[in-house]
């Protein structure tokens, strides 16, 4: 089933009297309860594709359909409702709120989100049952990446969305990182988009979107995938 369609997707960023083309004329499937991965250096178009899909951005040009619905349509209020009921968010930087607990953090989605778990439960799959009392402060920057993942899922997003979320983090603690991603994606079913420079982490992926100067530049498909575990960096 195809969930995201993109067709002829530019983005053209206006600074000053110079034009920044960030994409240029995308067209793109995403298939339900897929792990994709974009691939491609800085300054790609990664990051404005992933924020066009959830709905943080608009593109210049073209058309972007979720569900067989057309997110290039919605107004400002009608984007805001569709992240909240669709979609997860994982960014390189945790933004975890210092002041609250590990729970608290994730209770901040809870309790706007319709039909959400409950923050233990989301904080015991990304397995942080044990530190949802302590404040970020107390935890380590994988266990805070984990919180995050735990805000980000702990609304049953049909979509998780992840921005370099093992930028900041060295390789073991990336590992258990992009561990906790991938059990998300069998467990919950959702259809989940990594944007990565790191080809290793390619290997883990149903398919990789190789995107340069704003254009797919190719895309492959993983016939044989490794798990996080097996990944050597």
């Amino acid at each position: 089933m195809i969930v995201f369609k993109a067709q002829g997707v530019t983005k053209v960023y206006h600074m000053g009297e110079v034009q920044v083309h960030a994409l240029r004329g995308v067209d793109l499937e995403l298939h339900h309860g897929e792990f994709v991965v974009l691939l491609g250096p800085s300054g790609s178009g990664k990051s404005t594709l992933l924020n066009i899909l959830g709905g943080l951005d608009v593109p210049s040009n073209g058309s972007i359909t979720y569900a067989q619905k057309t997110l290039t349509d919605y107004d400002d209020a009608s984007l805001t409702l569709y992240r909240r009921e669709n979609v997860g968010f994982v960014f390189q930087f945790y933004n975890l709120i210092p002041s609250l607990t590990a729970r608290e953090n994730v209770a901040l989605i809870t309790e706007i989100a319709n039909d959400a778990m409950s923050p233990e439960e989301a904080l015991d799959i990304v397995g942080l049952a044990d530190r949802m009392n302590h404040f970020p402060s107390q935890l380590s920057g994988g266990e805070q990446q984990r919180v995050a993942i735990a805000r980000a899922i702990a609304k049953k997003p049909n979509v998780l969305l992840c921005d370099e979320p093992t930028g900041a983090l060295d390789v073991k603690t990336g590992s258990l990182v992009l561990d906790v991603i991938e059990h998300v994606n069998k467990t919950l079913g959702t259809t989940t988009v990594v944007i990565t420079h790191n080809a290793v982490i390619s290997e883990m992926a149903d398919r990789v979107i190789y995107i340069s100067d704003g254009e797919i530049a190719k895309i492959e498909k993983n016939h044989i995938k490794k798990t996080a575990k097996d990944l050597v960096w």
